[in-house]
């Protein structure tokens, strides 16, 4: 994990590679299993005579209490040298104050198992501390390959190192009993180091590596979950969830712990369902059950008779049936058809000042403006028109043509003496598709 000033996380020497303060930061962006200190201001004056306990964070969220006896001016973030078997051992500060009492009676953590905090880490400490932590990956590597060597049915997840480098911890998983005698043997002297072996969990081994879930946030176990409780599949039943192990599995390979979080409420909304196994009858069909809406409350029945035929039935409703079905009476259909009468709308406030519900904008039709097409379209129609009324219109050859009542064809306006077409000027003009012969232009109105 990286801080959260910035986004490099972790560098080859498996130290935060951004911020360059060796994961002694007081953002927090490094840790694992933080938690928010709300009563740092805050001071129980009856608990003033008892030893103050303050919370160590090591590698991968493991955490240890410790005793301040000497009185250490600490806040959250120091770097501490605390008591460890053999030697010392290097942490973080993590929580201080009131809070700490209430985590160790939480986890109920006895008298005994708290240490005591010597002092504060000094520099050679840190660089010791340091050099302990770029060995663990390599040891890591070289520790997988001796396990294989030997044929040894386990896995190393991970390996620590004590502050002091003094002893490493090897963290592994395996499915059955394992026999690491002649292992242990090879580990100490190829590593010159005191060797401490410790079995995990699936789940635990994923807090340790860490990862995205399928939900796209970070996984649960590496971020605030501690308590690890067992899943079965019956929490997938009471959630009406498909059983399908590639998408119930997280990443440890066992079912997801996010299934426990919300199997409480399915069961208490599931405890005044009927019995969906009893099958519903009525006069010629019978119905099975085949899925359940719990916080709707909804029973879905299909037809035997017909697969097709799906019907959703209230809870209410279902509890009746079975009660009739006990009885021997059966009832025409699952679901009751009541017609309702209609009720009578109540006058509301929105329109006292006794406009409707259109505002005067929206009555309003503009009127569009006629297109070129649409003037064309306009103006055969009226030809059409005419056609009834007195004929037929000159064709395409000009053959055929009929004028209509009381018009007759087109003459040359301009005229010499004696009636006879002006001689310079042939007439070969041909009337108009679609015009019509203006009054202007027949005889009378030329003799007058």
């Amino acid at each position: 994990m990286g801080c959260s000033g910035c986004s490099t996380g972790r560098g080859s020497n498996n130290l935060p590679g951004g911020c360059k303060n060796n994961g002694g930061c007081d953002s927090g962006g490094c840790n694992k299993l933080n938690v928010f200190d709300w009563l740092s201001n805050m001071d129980n004056p009856s608990m003033a005579n008892q030893p103050s306990l303050v919370e160590v964070r090591f590698k991968n969220g493991r955490k240890g209490y410790f005793e301040n006896v000497e009185k250490l001016n600490l806040s959250i973030g120091d770097v501490v040298a605390v008591e460890s078997s053999p030697g010392h051992d290097i942490g973080t500060i993590s929580l201080i104050g009131e809070l700490v009492r209430i985590q160790v009676a939480k986890k109920s953590v006895k008298p005994d198992e708290i240490l005591k905090i010597y002092r504060k880490a000094r520099q050679n400490d840190i660089d010791k501390w340091q050099d302990a932590m770029r060995l663990e990956k390599p040891t890591m590597t070289q520790a997988r390959k001796y396990a294989i060597e030997l044929g040894l049915n386990m896995k190393i997840c991970d390996v620590e190192y004590q502050g002091d480098k003094t002893k490493a911890t090897f963290y592994y998983t395996a499915e059955h009993r394992v026999d690491f005698r002649e292992l242990i043997k090879i580990y100490a002297s190829s590593f010159k180091i005191r060797i401490e072996m410790r079995q995990i969990g699936a789940r635990q081994e994923a807090s340790k590596l860490g990862g995205v879930g399928s939900c796209g946030r970070e996984l649960c176990c590496s971020s605030w979950l501690t308590d690890f409780r067992s899943v079965t599949t019956s929490a997938a039943r009471y959630q009406q969830l498909s059983l399908n192990p590639q998408k119930l599995a997280g990443q440890c390979g066992k079912l997801k712990c996010c299934l426990n979080f919300e199997l409480d409420s399915y069961l208490d909304a599931v405890k005044d369902f009927p019995d969906s196994s009893v099958n519903l009858k009525t006069k010629e069909e019978e119905y099975f059950h085949f899925k359940t809406d719990i916080f709707k409350g909804i029973f879905w029945y299909i037809c035997k008779q017909d697969r097709m035929k799906m019907v959703a039935v209230p809870v209410k409703r279902v509890k009746q049936l079975h009660a009739f079905n006990k009885k021997g009476e059966f009832p025409e259909e699952l679901i009751e058809v009541i017609e309702e009468a209609p009720e009578d709308q109540e006058m509301d406030y929105l329109n006292v000042v006794g406009q409707d519900d259109l505002t005067r904008f929206d009555k309003l039709n503009k009127r569009k403006k006629k297109r070129p097409n649409q003037r064309k379209n306009n103006h055969s129609n009226q030809k059409k028109a005419q056609t009834r009324e007195g004929g037929k219109f000159q064709g395409k050859g000009g053959k055929n043509t009929q004028h209509l009542k009381g018009d007759k064809p087109n003459q040359n306006r301009k005229q010499v003496q004696g009636g006879k077409p002006n001689s310079k000027r042939k007439n070969n003009r041909q009337p108009d598709k679609g015009r019509q012969p203006k009054q202007s232009d027949s005889p009378a109105n030329k003799e007058s």
